[in-house]
């Protein structure tokens, strides 16, 4: 039987990181995973995950890792349980959009906390337990397309990701020698919910939002987190051992377009235009 690999992975009871968290699974991962504060979903996930898979070691713990230094004692008391480490994949993380007028200094601090400093020090605990034990092993760290293209109101939470982009060049460096790779997903517009709560919440601005904006996408449809958790787990394997030091872009061809430059193309959308084809052989 082949040996199952071993994964940690941060925030991992909602959205985008529940649905790494089942793909990991899914792929023959073992895989503990933080939660902040909804205890409830992130027990139905573990819950989901040990009925599905009792072949495998599934954990969580909560962690609140916009204090500095709870993202070490997560990791190393993941590591105890997981008994090794072959990926870390960071994703949790807090949107705090706020116009220049209004920006406060103490979310400001949280944010950098939460989106790039804990990731960085997760990714030095990560790596340093890979070299010193001869792992060949990776690190993804979830980002946002809105590193590159920018909204009102998320001038910092843009610039911590466009910097989390940038700093993973510099860390892939330091680390090749040791055969490790860190590669980082920038998600577009996903969803967070799942059928059942999508259902529930269809009044909702929220779902509203999902709606309008699919038809503005050129792949007409929102992300869903198994888009994110299928390309972790192959960014993970031997079919991109190639690649390191890369961001990928997973949002549909949300942020390929300019800007709609009529009325026409403001209300339908990139992704309506359809033309007839013909095939002549």
């Amino acid at each position: 039987m082949e040996k199952r690999k071993k994964a940690i992975v941060t925030g991992g009871s909602t959205g985008i990181g529940r649905g790494i968290v089942c793909c990991l699974a899914e792929n023959g991962y073992d895989v503990v995973f933080s939660y902040r504060s909804n205890r409830e979903s992130a027990r139905k996930v573990l819950d989901e995950l040990k009925q599905k898979y009792p072949e495998g070691s599934f954990f969580m713990e909560e962690a609140e890792l916009g204090k500095k230094g709870a993202g070490k004692v997560f990791f190393h008391q993941a590591v105890g349980w997981l008994g090794g480490l072959d990926l870390l994949v960071n994703n949790a993380g807090v949107t705090l959009k706020n116009s220049i007028f209004d920006l406060n200094e103490d979310d400001m601090e949280y944010m950098l906390q939460v989106d790039f400093c804990s990731y960085i020090m997760l990714m030095k605990e990560a790596v340093t337990y890979m070299a010193a034990k001869g792992i060949r092993g990776n690190v993804v760290n979830i980002t946002s397309t809105r590193a590159d293209r920018a909204y009102p109101g998320d001038s910092v939470y843009g610039a911590v990701k466009a910097g989390m982009n940038r700093a993973i060049q510099s860390v892939a460096l330091d680390v090749a020698p040791y055969g490790i790779r860190i590669n980082n997903i920038a998600p577009g517009a996903t969803k967070r919910l799942t059928p059942d709560e999508m259902e529930l919440q269809k009044e909702s601005e929220h779902v509203k939002k999902i709606g309008y904006l699919s038809q503005k996408i050129p792949l007409e449809r929102y992300g869903l987190p198994e888009d994110m958790g299928n390309a972790v787990v192959f960014l993970a394997s031997e079919k991109a051992s190639y690649i390191t030091g890369a961001t990928l872009k997973i949002d549909g061809g949300l942020t390929l377009p300019g800007m709609p430059e009529t009325v026409e193309e403001s209300n339908r959308g990139w992704g309506a235009v359809k033309k007839k084809i013909e095939w002549i052989s």
